[in-house]
């Protein structure tokens, strides 16, 4: 063993005493400070016999609400944001003093009045127009958390940016500080907001091109206003707006009713004294309707002819279902109409093969439509409503 060897195995044993060393003083001092943490010295609060820890302790005061009552309070019921007016809120019963008889007879039973049924909370017509432009029916809701109250001035004029999405309109509505959702105006002041893009259409569904601009805008338009908005998850969306679609396009009916003339075909300004006394009008873009009173329409017509032409052996009335009440009968207004002008017009009422159509054959199909209207109420899309005439316009 040579003298270099010699010395490394010596370096190498002092280094080891020296760690060992090391651990057991660290060993020893880390005993004394456990072993003074926990000395008997110390006046241990919980060993003490007979007292309790928190016998010092300061008991909390409940704080006591006044009541007019006895009976325990309920616990107050978290009441969730809607759309229509807020639920009444439901008071105690005050109890009825009964004053002493001052007579010798006998103090009679004062009968005590039922409790008033609680009012019938009428919904605003703002309220109204707001669940009718965001509708969760027909409407992707787009929710927008607001840092801090606007004003309808200031947002209005970005909000005006984002109005269509390709075909599908959007919409926005606020919550008022009077706790009422509306359509955002001028002089409104509004904490919460929800916007809506309209799901289907008569020609198309919402699609993911649309809805990737819709969310892109709608982000923008958020930090405009300073609000963050809830965007829900695409896939979802497309499914429902696939969904609706299919209704919609599985109730565009249009029932047409034709004139065919018996001799020779009209003069278009001989149809127009007589289609005027007839009552209808006649719209900018050219077309005949029929007015239903209240701004709107029940059927049309059409002379198949363009502008150019002098003459036309045939007329269409044409009935848009989805879009007039039950109430309206629209077929039966329809029929009524044609009568009146095969009588006019000396014509015969025909289908689009240009047989003529019985009485029996009307009646047939007025069942039809019946039957439409039917199941277009059991989908919650009733015809002539506003959800039918956004979807069906």
């Amino acid at each position: 063993m040579t003298d270099l060897q010699i010395t490394l195995f010596g370096a190498g044993g002092v280094f080891i005493v020296g760690v060992f060393s090391y651990n057991k003083w660290q060993e020893y001092k880390a005993k004394k400070s456990v072993e003074r943490a926990f000395s008997t010295d110390h006046d241990d609060v919980l060993m003490r016999e007979g007292e309790s820890p928190v016998a010092d302790a300061q008991e909390p005061v409940l704080r006591q609400e006044p009541r007019f009552d006895t009976a325990p309070a309920a616990p107050a019921v978290k009441a969730e944001p809607s759309f229509g007016a807020p639920p009444p809120v439901a008071v105690a019963d005050a109890p009825v003093h009964a004053e002493p008889s001052l007579g010798d007879a006998p103090a009679e039973s004062v009968p005590v009045a039922a409790p008033a049924a609680p009012p019938v909370q009428e919904v605003s017509a703002a309220s109204e127009q707001a669940t009718s432009l965001v509708d969760p029916l027909i409407d992707c809701l787009l929710p927008l958390s607001l840092e801090a109250p606007v004003r309808g001035d200031k947002i209005l004029p970005v909000l005006q940016t984002l109005r269509l999405v390709g075909n599908k309109p959007v919409h926005f509505i606020g919550l008022h500080v009077n706790g009422d959702w509306e359509p955002i105006t001028h002089g409104g002041v509004y904490t919460k907001m929800q916007g809506g893009v309209q799901l289907a259409s008569r020609s198309t569904a919402l699609n993911e091109l649309e809805y990737s601009e819709l969310v892109t805008r709608l982000r923008g338009v958020a930090d405009d206003i300073g609000a963050e908005p809830e965007v829900p998850d695409m896939m979802e969306v497309m499914a429902e707006a696939r969904n609706l679609h299919r209704f919609v396009a599985g109730h565009d009916a249009q029932l047409g009713v034709n004139l065919h003339t018996n001799g020779a075909p009209w003069a278009i300004s001989t149809l127009l004294v007589a289609l005027e006394k007839q009552g209808f009008d006649v719209r900018p873009d050219g077309r005949f309707v029929m007015p239903d009173g209240d701004g709107g329409y029940l059927f049309s017509l059409s002379t198949n002819v363009t502008l150019a032409e002098e003459t036309t052996p045939r007329l269409t009335l044409l009935l848009d279902v989805p879009c007039v009440a039950p109430a309206r009968d629209g077929f039966g207004a329809m029929v009524a109409c044609a009568k009146a002008l095969v009588g006019r017009l000396d014509a015969t009422i025909v289908d689009d093969y240009n047989q003529a159509l019985s009485d029996a054959a009307l009646a047939e199909i007025a069942g039809q439509v019946q039957e439409f209207y039917q199941e277009m109420d059991a989908a919650d899309i009733p015809a002539g409503s506003t959800r039918a005439l956004r979807l069906f316009s």
